[in-house]
């Protein structure tokens, strides 16, 4: 093991020649050449493609910040789960706990890895398990948006559609619109789920990472 074992995320210097992560001014023969990542940086990600890293200076960004922590709590997860008899349950299951989290990210990306993971079982484990981090990864580097949120949690609503009165309906209805108007944080209509969810367990959401998807401490859904 190496100095990256045990690292789930890594923050690079804003602007600076070695660690800036994008528009990092690249000489050639005391031209500027190009604009990239600085010379440390390109060679962290070239070497570990899949480990998630942002630049400090565009943490200040909400939407950017969450993505990164994100990345790191699932990555961790990753790692932890290697370590305990890794196998084709455990990668199925794993992904069937981060389904509705890929969904914020790119619904349909999210259902091609799916098909892709059904369909994999006739490579060998070890071959495909790497292939399936790097495509995890890709997706959910993408920031998620305002309308794959609403529609993740309109999927997430229809397990209670038969558990709710219509006025808890018009009211979890009313929290998911009001998110989408921009009225609402993401924090509101994912709270009032997990409400409805603790007096109407269900297993499947219970095990999702998506009403959770890292410490509450963090309070990083309150301005999303």
């Amino acid at each position: 093991a190496g100095w990256h074992a045990g690292i789930c995320g890594y923050i690079v210097k804003k602007d600076s020649p070695s660690c800036g992560m994008e528009r990092v001014k690249v000489y050639t023969g005391g031209r500027v050449e190009r604009r990239g990542a600085g010379a440390y940086t390109r060679v962290l990600m070239q070497n570990f493609p899949d480990l998630p890293v942002e630049e400090e200076g565009r943490l200040g960004d909400a939407a950017l910040r969450e993505n990164f922590v994100q990345r790191v709590f699932i990555f961790r997860r990753w790692r932890a789960m290697q370590g305990t008899g890794f196998g084709w349950r455990q990668l199925t299951d794993f992904h069937a706990r981060h389904k509705y989290v890929l969904y914020s990210h790119d619904q349909e990306l999210a259902r091609e890895l799916g098909r892709e993971l059904a369909g994999a079982h006739k490579q060998a484990f070890a071959e495909y398990a790497p292939q399936y981090l790097s495509t995890l990864m890709k997706i959910l580097k993408i920031t998620a948006t305002r309308k794959n949120h609403v529609n993740t949690l309109q999927h997430i609503r229809g397990y209670l559609k038969t558990d709710l009165d219509i006025e808890d309906k018009r009211e979890l209805s009313e929290s998911i619109e009001n998110y989408r108007l921009g009225l609402l944080p993401l924090i509101v209509p994912i709270t009032l789920l997990r409400h409805h969810f603790r007096r109407n367990p269900d297993p499947y959401i219970e095990n999702s990472w998506y009403l959770r998807p890292h410490p509450d401490e963090l309070m990083l859904l309150n301005t999303l």
